[in-house]
């Protein structure tokens, strides 16, 4: 009897202290979604699919030479998540007052942008979100998350993007023009609109959805950047399961907002970028291809390499 006890004791003792010792580790670590598939010193995640092959595969989806430009205009009064903004300063270096440079009386302009690069069409790199401080591959956020820029996981790391680009019309597969916020992308979402649009999603793609939502940018920009409908957690995990390079969509945030039941903030970043190496294209500008029913196209991506940078602005192209 007192051996019992004994045993009770134990295996209690034993529980309480796995449990104790589980909340004193990190939650990133309660699960391993690292060290990342490609090897634990790689910092571009499922840029790696980038390979010369999916890049003339690509190409050989050109027949009519048309070029979409995927990038919305920035300015001063771009809706942008809280507190991003932009503004811009054209100078006239050494011209004040009416001066010109040289016997040939040049004058020019130059500009200064001040702005929060998170803004507009943009690419989300693999140092953005975390989850408990760690971020993709492992790294923690003391050990690379400079305010000078990242020593890691920094979007000039990211190769140009040249792979097989696929629309997802989720407007025409819900008979809708705009799509209503709080609206779930999850496989069967996905599968349904590839189905009806008699497209596949394969390894190495850039999936990106239509949803309308942007159109309010300008006629309710409130609403704009404050919900959305947009990519589930089960559908960024399918995703995921396929292989895809990078996630787009028509909105601010590529994920539904407000969030499905019991899926925390901004839960679908953390599915991406951290745990998968998937980029994030926010404000991808698709009324065009939408329009056109472009559902696949060469999809072609060379942002800005600022050292250190969390983001880019960018202006994706699609070719069909």
């Amino acid at each position: 009897m007192n051996n019992n006890n004994g045993w009770i004791r134990f295996v209690s003792t034993t529980a309480l202290s796995a449990a104790l010792l589980m909340t004193a580790i990190p939650a990133a670590a309660q699960d391993k979604w690292y060290p990342s598939r490609w090897g634990p010193e790689d910092e571009i995640g499922n840029a790696n699919l980038l390979t010369p092959e999916r890049a003339l595969a690509a190409s050989k989806l050109v027949t009519t030479g048309k070029v979409y430009s995927l990038g919305i205009t920035v300015g001063p009064d771009t809706p942008a998540y809280p507190p991003r903004g932009c503004s811009i300063t054209v100078v006239q270096p050494g011209q004040q007052a009416g001066g010109v440079l040289g016997h040939s009386h040049t004058n020019y302009n130059d500009d200064i942008l001040s702005c929060w690069v998170g803004i507009g069409t943009q690419l989300d790199g693999l140092g953005h979100i975390g989850i408990d401080n760690v971020y993709y591959n492992g790294n923690h956020a003391k050990d690379f998350a400079d305010i000078s820029g990242l020593k890691k996981l920094s979007v000039d790391k990211v190769p140009p993007m040249v792979t097989r680009g696929v629309l997802l019309d989720m407007a025409a597969y819900l008979n809708t023009d705009v799509v209503k916020e709080g609206t779930a992308f999850n496989r069967a979402e996905i599968d349904g609109a590839a189905k009806k649009q008699g497209v596949e999603i394969r390894e190495g793609d850039v999936v990106i959805f239509h949803t309308g939502w942007l159109s309010l940018i300008d006629k309710d920009p409130k609403r704009f950047a404050s919900v959305e409908p947009g990519l589930g957690k089960e559908g960024a995990q399918y995703l995921a399961s396929k292989g895809v390079v990078a996630i787009g969509a028509d909105n601010w945030a590529v994920e539904v907002l407000p969030a499905e039941k019991d899926v925390g903030v901004f839960e679908i970043h953390q599915i991406a970028l951290a745990r998968n190496g998937i980029y994030l294209l926010e404000n991808v500008n698709t009324a065009e291809l939408a329009k056109d029913k472009a559902y696949e196209f060469m999809f072609v991506l060379g942002h800005n390499k600022y050292k250190g940078a969390v983001q880019s602005m960018i202006n994706p192209v699609a070719i069909r």
